[in-house]
């Protein structure tokens, strides 16, 4: 669908573009990025419209790729499981989602009435997955060079703070708590699996000393595991200061940690 010049549309994206110092050949493409499925499924016109999906399926392979040789260059003579690692942690959802509510995603994101409703501008998901279209987008439109560019500058930040330990992977630490003060391993159960193979969500719970955490949803079964992680963590942190004062110094030292440790 052509968008027309001067409509409110129109100008949003184009106040959008700017803000991000970007710019579109294509400006259908940037209007894809930022369509849910959800405004289709309530518009009369959904025959002439394109939700993201399919561009967040790009988008996320670009990501991916981005990010990995940033982080080979960046991190010159470590090993390859210290930058999955690092890397599992910039290009997350929960890394994702505030970059994408800090450039202005949320507002420009065209949503149906019940996502709306529900909050949907707020959701780490569907903002995390509008980035990954926003960046596929880019590369059908700029290439590949200016999509990378375009990760690099919103991603820098995120994998310095990774490397200075500000970034934390959960599942990490819980292992290590978990060794140190339970004598154990926290086990991960995949529960249940939900929606269409290209848009499946996976929810995971994790067991430990006794109690069972869950299930936490992901787009992946590893990002449910980390979220399961992370919401142990708060769990025990909530427990006691002697608990919260561990676990804070044990992660304070899980950017050193040898990277196989991370993998359960």
């Amino acid at each position: 669908m052509i968008i027309e010049e001067f409509s409110p549309r129109s100008l949003l994206l184009a106040d959008f573009q700017k803000k991000l110092t970007i710019s579109f050949l294509n400006e259908n493409l940037l209007d894809v990025a930022l369509t849910h499925r959800s405004f289709l499924n309530e518009s009369s016109k959904r025959g002439d419209l394109s939700h993201n999906e399919r561009l967040e399926f790009l988008g996320d392979a670009v990501l991916g790729q981005a990010a990995a040789a940033l982080l080979y260059f960046k991190l010159e003579g470590r090993a390859e499981g210290e930058l999955a690692r690092i890397k599992s942690i910039v290009v997350s959802e929960h890394s994702l989602a505030p970059i994408a509510a800090r450039i202005g995603i949320a507002e420009a994101l065209r949503l149906g009435k019940g996502e709306e409703l529900s909050g949907g501008r707020a959701k780490k998901a569907l903002l995390a997955d509008a980035l990954e279209a926003l960046i596929g987008a880019i590369y059908l439109d700029r290439g590949y060079e200016a999509a990378q560019s375009f990760v690099a500058r919103l991603l820098e930040p995120v994998i310095d703070a990774a490397i200075e330990g500000q970034s934390k992977d959960y599942k990490t630490v819980i292992q290590e708590y978990a060794q140190k003060y339970f004598k154990e391993l926290p086990q991960y159960r995949l529960d249940r699996t939900e929606g269409p193979e290209h848009d499946r969500v996976f929810w995971v719970s994790c067991s430990l000393a006794g109690e069972r955490y869950g299930p936490f949803a992901g787009k992946t079964k590893k990002e449910a595991e980390q979220v399961a992680a992370e919401n142990v963590h708060e769990k025990l942190k909530m427990t006691n200061a002697l608990a919260a004062e561990r676990l804070a110094a044990i992660a304070s030292l899980s950017s050193s940690m040898p990277a196989g440790r991370a993998k359960l």
